[in-house]
């Protein structure tokens, strides 16, 4: 089963357990250029510009998190890639995953804007920009 938390709720949990691992499932470029939690492993999920899913993506998790058993933090934009990710990871035997609910930017706004509703930037938890 996959776990939803919000950012705070999935911070907190990183913050309590040492063999919790927070990976980031976004593009290069978005882990770049738009920020990144710190911390944060990257491994796509999708990459631009076919957007097509990573093959590499389960054999990188399992070097990265080879316990099966360890709390595994998905992110991505806004909570839809990284819940397919974990649906990828559940099925390769992953007990413990946990989708981010709202992402590194939260849904749109009004003005069809990132980052003013909801998201870990938003909930003012630690980033950076490489």
């Amino acid at each position: 089963m996959i776990e939803n938390l919000t950012p705070q709720q999935a911070f907190d949990l990183l913050k309590q357990n040492a063999s919790a691992v927070l990976v980031d499932v976004r593009t290069q470029m978005e882990h770049a250029y738009v920020g990144h939690p710190i911390g944060a492993v990257h491994i796509p999920w999708k990459e631009a510009p076919g957007w097509e899913i990573n093959l590499d993506f389960l054999a990188n998790v399992k070097k990265l998190v080879p316990d099966a058993k360890a709390p595994v933090l998905l992110l991505c934009r806004s909570g839809q890639r990284s819940l397919s990710a974990a649906a990828a990871l559940e099925v390769a035997g992953y007990q413990r995953l946990i989708n981010i609910l709202d992402g590194f930017e939260g849904p749109l706004d009004a003005n069809k804007h990132r980052n003013n509703l909801a998201g870990w930037r938003y909930c003012g938890l630690p980033w950076e920009q490489s």
